[in-house]
């Protein structure tokens, strides 16, 4: 057994292809390993932002030797078909066997593959590796014909055992695999030899590397949360942003900084957006007012001066992009007091899209759509047109137009100062909302309303220019705008039915395709929350599944009757029900369905389906009336003892074809009374 080490040593990897890439290296090495007879015990790779590590333990020291038998053409075949079997196993004449077999005599082959030490086979998958990495993009230098994501300088590939450790012959475009690897790129350039992982990652400390990223994550972020807490500062916590930096640095030095009093009267997005995005900062709160007072930033180097002189740069870069920052949003100011009215009409020259008209265009279609859901959300439909009118004017100001992002959020800022109400500048910001599945949903009837409104004029718009998703493809993210109109539903517990809706939105083109749209999403929904698909089906097939919250009180409670033993087993007495009463009517060529009469029972059990059908249907009609499906549900579970009991008791194809008919009316009857609830037929089982 031996071990393996492998590191690409590189420029600067971008941070966000790091975990990717390291990943990737230990999938295909270790696969490519396995499928040419190479097996291991464990894997693990590593990343910094100039290195990717593999490191394999347990690695057999060469692949076994392969014995095949391979059946050949019948011993009468053309000559022709002889010699191919013969060029394909790489075998004479004389090394074929001839067999009986049933459809003669057959030559079979009998072929040896001799194994292949792990030298070789980790050189030959290492380097068909190195020439066909999967980076996303990647850059040929210098005279060469490697393309990598940032200039190799170095590979080191070494097969350890206890007896030695050898240097595997790597060569590509130049570059020879060795033992040796080099430190920090300022504190430690020099080069040094390892012999084992265990060897090369304490080395590598020595020489002012971390190599584990989670290691350099958990180091700046201890160290940050430190000096803040020594000012009674707390650090706001990031943790893209912290995977992001741990990835641009191989030696973190932690540095704290001061934000500039002029700035501190910025919206805190503002100050966190511009610190991260353009300066990869930390923001750092005062726990007690909530403002963003001081700065982390992280250094790759330690200096003489404890950073002092890094610090010193990073505020100045840093106040120059906040008075710019400080700049737009004055500016902003000026225009939010005087009501918006320019950034309103300047949105008449933004195209929404080149077949559906500008963005003031759209806003007009929110609008009517938003003050027309105004009474199903609750609100105060004059309240709500005000801010649908409003809650896109800022995408025309400056703030907006340096931070995307902050689309939404600086329009509530925005908002106040225009002296528009809490529930208008609230509804600017959460109006977009839900973004994802974990994104909190509005919960203000004002924001409902015109978050609904937004996310389906966007819906019914891109479907009136048959702009529909195909499969992965989503480029104007329809999907998840639907999925955000089923939480808004939903979880703000709305009776909203989308047909109508979906009508009034588009005048009636499309609604029923995107129902179906809309039923899908729901499913995926439903399906996360543990509901069975065919659960799902057997309500979607019901009148009225254009409301949501109604089709998942039903599918709650049919899942809930189904998960007892009552509801499992009503289900098979229901589909025996109906099969038999599909196959008398397809053979007799009537329809069963009227007519049933206690009076023709001729056993009490039989009589007792009648008293038991009475019982349930007037239950099932009263609950299904306010909706109650959990009652509905139950009442109909109830019919389990009696069918279960007629089905044993009463022969259907009685010699009395009066009897006969009459039972299978009955049949019909405990068919058309299941029904009433949910689709049975659906189900499965």
């Amino acid at each position: 057994m031996a071990d393996l080490l492998i590191e690409l040593f590189s420029e600067e990897i971008p941070a966000r292809l790091q975990s990717s890439a390291a990943d990737n290296l230990q999938k295909l090495m270790t696969n490519g390993m396995v499928e040419a007879g190479l097996t291991y015990a464990s894997a693990a790779a590593f990343h910094t932002p100039r290195r990717l590590t593999l490191t394999v333990e347990g690695l057999l020291d060469a692949s076994p030797t392969v014995f095949e038998e391979r059946k050949g053409p019948k011993v009468d075949a053309p000559e022709q078909a002889i010699q191919g079997f013969l060029r394909g196993t790489g075998l004479s004449m004389d090394d074929l066997e001839i067999r009986d077999d049933k459809k003669g005599r057959v030559y079979f082959a009998k072929i040896t593959k001799p194994g292949r030490p792990a030298t070789e086979i980790v050189s030959e998958v290492l380097e068909a590796i190195i020439c066909n990495f999967p980076w996303p993009k990647s850059m040929r230098w210098g005279s060469g014909s490697l393309r990598w994501v940032r200039p190799l300088h170095s590979i080191l590939c070494l097969l350890t055992s206890e007896s030695e450790c050898e240097v595997v012959a790597v060569e590509i475009d130049g570059i020879v695999a060795g033992n040796t690897t080099r430190g920090h790129r300022f504190m430690a350039p020099d080069a040094f030899i390892v012999k084992s992982f265990d060897d090369y990652e304490a080395k590598l400390k020595r020489a002012n590397v971390i190599l584990r990223a989670q290691e350099r994550s958990d180091l700046i972020w201890q160290d940050a949360t430190n000096q803040a807490f020594a000012l009674g500062l707390e650090v706001v916590a990031d943790p893209s942003l912290l995977n992001e930096v741990s990835g641009l640095v191989e030696w973190p030095v932690v540095l704290l900084g001061q934000i500039d009093d002029e700035f501190l009267g910025l919206p805190s997005e503002v100050l966190k957006t511009s610190m991260k995005e353009h300066q990869k900062f930390f923001s750092v709160s005062n726990p007690k007012s909530g403002n963003i007072e001081c700065f982390v930033t992280v250094a790759n180097i330690e200096t003489v001066d404890k950073g002092v002189t890094i610090l010193q740069g990073n505020q100045k870069v840093l106040s120059a992009r906040l008075a710019d920052a400080k700049f737009f949003w004055e500016n902003d100011l000026r225009e939010a007091k005087a009501g918006m009215v320019g950034w309103q009409a300047s949105l008449e020259n933004v195209t929404f899209h080149n077949k559906l008209g500008s963005q003031a265009e759209r806003i007009q279609r929110i609008t009517i759509l938003a003050r027309e859901l105004a009474i199903s959300v609750a609100a105060d439909p004059d309240m709500v047109e005000a801010a649908a009118r409003i809650v896109k004017a800022d995408l025309s100001s400056d703030m907006v137009y340096e931070f995307p992002e902050l689309q939404g959020r600086m329009g509530r800022y925005y908002a106040i100062e225009a002296g528009m109400c809490m529930d208008i500048a609230i509804a600017c910001e959460e109006h977009y909302s839900p973004l994802g599945p974990s994104d909190d949903v509005p919960s203000a009837p004002v924001s409902i309303a015109v978050a609904l409104a937004d996310k389906l004029d966007t819906l019914t718009s891109f479907w009136a220019i048959n702009e529909k998703p195909t499969g992965s493809k989503d480029p104007f993210a329809l999907r998840r705008a639907a999925l955000g109109v089923i939480r808004l539903i939903l979880e703000n517990d709305l009776t909203l039915p989308l047909l109508s809706v979906l009508g009034r939105a588009n005048k009636g083109a499309g609604a029923e395709d995107l129902l179906v749209f809309f039923q899908d999403r729901m499913k995926g929904y439903l399906r996360d929350r543990g509901i069975r698909y065919d659960v799902i089906d057997a309500c979607t097939a019901m009148p009225g599944n254009d409301d949501l919250t109604l089709l998942i009180k039903r599918a709650n409670a049919l899942q809930q009757v189904l998960a007892t033993d009552d509801g499992e087993n009503l289900i098979q007495g229901f589909k025996r029900a109906n099969n038999i009463l599909n196959q008398a009517e397809a053979k007799d060529g009537v329809e069963y369905s009227y007519g049933a009469d206690i009076k023709f029972s001729e056993s009490n059990i039989e009589k007792d389906l009648f008293t038991a059908l009475d019982s349930a249907e007037a239950k099932i009609k009263a609950t299904m009336a306010t909706q109650d499906f959990t009652t509905a549900m139950a009442a109909m579970a109830t019919l389990r003892g009696p069918i279960d009991a007629f089905f044993e008791a009463v022969k259907i194809n009685s010699d009395s074809e009066l009897i006969r008919r009459n039972r299978l009316n009955l049949l019909s009857r405990v068919k058309k009374t299941c029904l009433a609830v949910a689709d049975l037929t659906k189900l499965e089982g």
